[in-house]
């Protein structure tokens, strides 16, 4: 992490816990992804303790600025990526989706700081809002290079039901989050990726590739931690995992699925082909 310029945040911040909620409040997302990186890098450096009594409180939803509209998801326009405004919808929608990403790894780190989980644990989810914060950036700076930016266009407010929903359950919030959320993205990118070649967009293309190859790391970390709870418990992963989707997830998962990225992050296809949408129709 430490090998990338990371922007240096103006708020400072006393410890782990601290810095993740400090970022989570900050409206000024220039400030909130620079707090993320600093904050992964100092605790990656041994720098910076877990918690500290100054730790501000955990707000019920993150700062944002005043646009983009939020909106429910039906709301939200689908266009052809063969078109710029097109491809614009899209780069804006997947910014919108890394920010969310950014304030979910941010709340998994402090909301369960005080979780009996090893040190380890807040390692591999502060590697995880680092990227998150240099995926926001780099379509922000490709929407930017199109002629536009984030917030012209309204987003769906769905996301981030998703850790109102598991805040009392890190088995949960694992299942849900990077289990479910992270993984779709396994699921839909490689083809987002080939159709933005085919129009020549080969600069977006390769945004897409590096959130892609990140994304499975994301995965695998929720995996790996997913399956030491249920260990830790005696439970069995794939069962658990489904009653915590089937309890805590609004809506199906979908096929087609990418089984061998998904297989490669440790999520195999006894937890979630049960789930999907052809085998509940």
């Amino acid at each position: 992490m430490s090998e990338i310029a990371v922007s240096q945040p103006t708020t400072p911040f006393h410890s782990l816990r601290g810095a993740a909620t400090l970022a989570i409040l900050s409206a000024d997302l220039d400030e909130k992804t620079a707090l993320a990186q600093a904050a992964a890098v100092r605790w990656q450096e041994r720098r910076l303790s877990l918690r500290s009594p100054l730790d501000p409180a955990l707000p019920e939803r993150p700062g944002r600025p005043v646009k983009p509209e939020l909106v429910p998801p039906k709301a939200v326009e689908k266009r052809s990526l063969h078109t710029l405004p097109g491809r614009i919808a899209l780069l804006h929608a997947l910014a919108h989706i890394e920010l969310n990403a950014v304030d979910l790894a941010l709340d998994i780190v402090a909301r369960f700081a005080s979780e009996p989980v090893p040190h380890s644990f807040f390692d591999g989810w502060m590697r995880v809002a680092f990227e998150e914060a240099k995926h926001f950036r780099m379509v922000r700076d490709r929407l930017r290079d199109l002629g536009a930016d984030y917030g012209d266009m309204p987003a769906h407010d769905g996301l981030w039901q998703a850790a109102h929903s598991t805040r009392n359950d890190l088995t949960a919030r694992l299942a849900v989050v990077p289990l479910i959320l992270e993984a779709r993205g396994l699921d839909v990118t490689p083809a987002l990726q080939d159709k933005m070649r085919q129009t020549g967009d080969l600069e977006s293309a390769e945004v897409l590739r590096v959130i892609y190859e990140d994304e499975k790391g994301h995965v695998a970390v929720g995996a790996k931690w997913f399956r030491f709870l249920c260990a830790r418990e005696k439970r069995d992963p794939a069962a658990t995992f489904q009653d915590l989707v089937r309890a805590n997830f609004r809506g199906q998962l979908k096929a087609p699925f990418n089984d061998v990225a998904r297989a490669e992050a440790g999520l195999t296809p006894s937890f979630y082909r049960v789930l999907s949408s052809k085998n509940n129709s």
